[in-house]
């Protein structure tokens, strides 16, 4: 099962959190190093409506391209990564992580996100 203190505990995690299936920040951790703090809330409550919004959108694409195109593969979505400048958030299902880019390893947090804990 995923929790927040094994999302924190990837490589350069800042911050980790949990969403519903309409993009309602419904838990959140911060990580004591990270730039983001409790004020900081309005935009990790933004990023869990953006990655509900892209999971949600990424979905009806791969299902209408394999549908138009007669390709399968492409659904379904599991997950998807927003890359910003200094930091970068993974997201799968319910659940994302804030990491800073240096250092990242992207595939253990979506094997983490992905298998409830391994990596």
């Amino acid at each position: 099962m995923i929790t927040m203190n094994k999302l924190m505990s990837l490589n350069g995690a800042i911050a980790a959190f949990r969403f519903s299936d309409q993009g309602e920040l419904e838990e959140h951790l911060i990580g004591g190093g990270a730039n983001i703090n409790e004020d900081a809330l309005d935009l990790l409550d933004l990023l869990a409506h953006v990655c509900q919004a892209n999971l949600s959108i990424a979905t009806m694409q791969a299902r209408g391209w394999e549908k138009v195109s007669g390709q399968g593969g492409f659904y379904p979505v599991e997950g998807f990564t927003v890359i910003g400048l200094e930091w970068s958030a993974v997201a799968q299902g319910n659940y994302g992580v804030v990491l800073k880019n240096e250092g990242a390893d992207y595939q253990t947090a979506f094997n983490l996100l992905g298998g409830g804990g391994e990596s």
